[in-house]
């Protein structure tokens, strides 16, 4: 008897049996197959993206486009753009410059 199909059986369709072996079962945990982690990359697309991404203005995302800080995380086509968030992301957080 395993208890995951036992709890998915209506009450009035089990046995007294199985009743009472789910009675006796129910406070043990049931083994579920560990998760596999999201290892698929994620996208954003456009200047309305960068937007979103970086939670600023469409015309703040778009200087940041051309400030060339995120050119290794943007792939351009024609019009259509598509950057790499997670890149785009540490490559923002990079310091460069700045005063002396």
């Amino acid at each position: 008897m395993n208890i995951t199909d036992l709890k998915e059986k209506p009450l009035w369709q089990m046995t007294g049996e199985e009743f009472l072996f789910l009675q006796q079962n129910a406070g043990q945990p049931t083994v579920q197959p560990p998760l596999k982690p999201d290892t698929s990359k994620k996208y954003v697309y456009g200047i309305c993206g960068i937007a979103k991404l970086f939670g600023c203005s469409m015309p703040t995302a778009n200087r940041i486009k051309q400030s060339g800080k995120i050119d290794k995380a943007i792939t351009q086509i024609g019009r259509k753009i598509i950057v790499d968030a997670e890149l785009a992301i540490e490559l923002a957080r990079r310091k460069t410059g700045g005063r002396r």
